[in-house]
């Protein structure tokens, strides 16, 4: 009986190849320049499955790529020619415990389901900002980060298949060697099949939405904000504020805002912004809400389907000057290339992210906030992606050029489209060793420790793979 004999017999979820009328969904993903022409996607039903294919792929010496939401834009969770394990068709499910406020989550969900099925019950934990967003071990931020920390502040415990298939649960008790390093070190360590995380009360409504204005009122919001910025941000408020060529044709600055709590409190928090530019403003859709809707707005924006591509870097503080060039850059750099660009600064309070000791998980914690730029374009083509890496480079160095921001790290690994380039450290050496060292900082030595006893053939590969101590 050949491998793949074997294999299909001792499957229980779906295989799907080339011939199968399901292969061409199978590849989709949220950003269409992330689908690869994979040999077999494995849509699997529990952790034995996931252990069958990691056993089957590394037989017969093909490669592997782990899909939990599918969100990555550089393609991680795809692989040309390889298997993919896929975790969203069968393993996407929310299990609520009311009594101990916990969420039992499978690998392959995705943000709205998790906050859907939570405010059922008027409970929520930090999840991302947009909802079709996988769970994350990257780090994780959300409207919630200053009230609840990080996800991987609120993750408890998680079921995790090894490289060589040993299905482990890691947790502060168990396997905490391995807890400590999937909370920061994303995938490279194993395949986590269910996630278990620390629920808290939740009021059913809160404060939020859009605004937009026209780019004229730049100054008068920058000001606001760095306003805001210095006085200190209460857990209660985040909001998420960009400029934007809305389309190459009209430049725009947007504000996405959240309160936790009544219409009435957020307005009268959002004042001063509220405050700018009534007349003319293109647009305020802020309005109470149910909480799960304010994870839908960005979602909007950033349709499945499109080609798409991001980079973060880390700022100290904001900068007026900054913002200003930042501002102009992109509504020139959209026209000039025909490609749609947001560059994006997010705010919420650090404080309870930042009272969790930085040792006490892999994730790096500083006090600098996170800065994207984010870029939809026309085609899939090599040309056009070195053109919009071209345009992130420049928007981004503008950035780093501000006061203060000299030598900081990559920015928010989870927004690099880049990461998944650097496969190999053995094979990319030097450039793969620099970008893990800038995201793991102190961190990198437990890290490539922990890599040597869990995954030290490096079968997790993508996303800022970390190469493990010698033996």
């Amino acid at each position: 009986m050949s491998d793949y004999v074997s294999f299909q017999a001792a499957f229980k979820g779906d295989i799907v190849t080339p011939e199968h009328p399901d292969y061409e969904q199978a590849l989709t993903r949220w950003a269409a320049n992330a689908r690869r022409r994979a040999a077999i996607v494995a849509f699997v039903r529990d952790a034995e499955d996931v252990a069958s294919a990691l056993k089957y792929a590394r037989g017969v010496g093909i490669g592997i790529a782990i899909r939990g939401g599918g969100h990555n834009p550089a393609g991680a969770s795809s692989i040309e020619d390889g298997l993919v394990i896929d975790l969203s068709r069968h393993l996407a499910e929310t299990r609520i415990d009311t009594a101990k406020r916990l969420a039992y989550v499978g690998g392959g969900a995705v943000w709205s389901g998790v906050n859907t099925e939570a405010a059922k019950y008027g409970l929520a934990t930090t999840g991302g900002t947009v909802g079709h967003h996988s769970l994350t071990l990257g780090g994780g931020f959300g409207y919630l980060a200053g009230s609840h920390g990080l996800v991987i502040d609120n993750l408890v415990q998680a079921t995790i298949v090894l490289a060589d298939g040993t299905v482990l649960t890691a947790s502060e008790t168990k396997n905490a060697d391995l807890f400590w390093g999937i909370r920061g070190g994303g995938s490279n360590f194993g395949v986590v099949t269910e996630f278990v995380l620390r629920l808290h009360l939740q009021r059913k409504t809160i404060y939020g939405g859009t605004l937009i204005w026209p780019a004229n009122k730049l100054e008068d919001i920058a000001k606001a904000v760095i306003e805001r910025n210095d006085k200190g941000l209460v857990e209660r408020e985040t909001f998420i504020w960009a400029v934007m060529s809305k389309g190459f044709r009209e430049p725009a600055v947007m504000m996405v805002v959240f309160w936790n709590g009544s219409e009435e409190e957020g307005r009268a928090h959002y004042k001063p912004f509220l405050d700018i530019g009534m007349q003319p403003k293109i647009a305020d859709q802020t309005h109470e809400m149910p909480y799960p809707e304010i994870n839908t707005l960005m979602a909007r924006a950033s349709a499945i389907g499109n080609n798409y591509y991001m980079k973060s870097v880390d700022q100290l503080r904001p900068d007026l000057g900054v913002t200003k060039r930042v501002a102009e850059a992109t509504y020139e750099l959209s026209k000039k290339h025909g490609v749609e660009i947001m560059y994006m600064f997010e705010f919420w309070s650090l404080d309870k992210i930042n009272s969790v000791p930085n040792d006490a998980t892999a994730f790096q914690r500083t006090t600098r906030r996170s800065t994207l730029v984010w870029i939809k374009y026309p085609h899939d083509t090599p040309e056009q992606l070195a053109t919009v890496r071209e345009v992130a480079d420049i928007l981004t160095k503008l950035v780093t050029e501000g006061e203060g921001n000299t030598n900081i790290n990559n920015g928010y690994a989870n927004y690099s489209t880049d990461a998944p380039a650097i496969i190999d450290p053995n094979v990319d050496g030097p450039i793969a060793a620099a970008k893990a060292q800038a995201l793991f900082g102190p961190h990198m030595t437990r890290l490539a420790e922990l890599k040597r006893k869990y995954d030290p053939d490096l079968v997790f590969n993508k996303w800022y793979a970390i190469k493990p101590t010698e033996s």
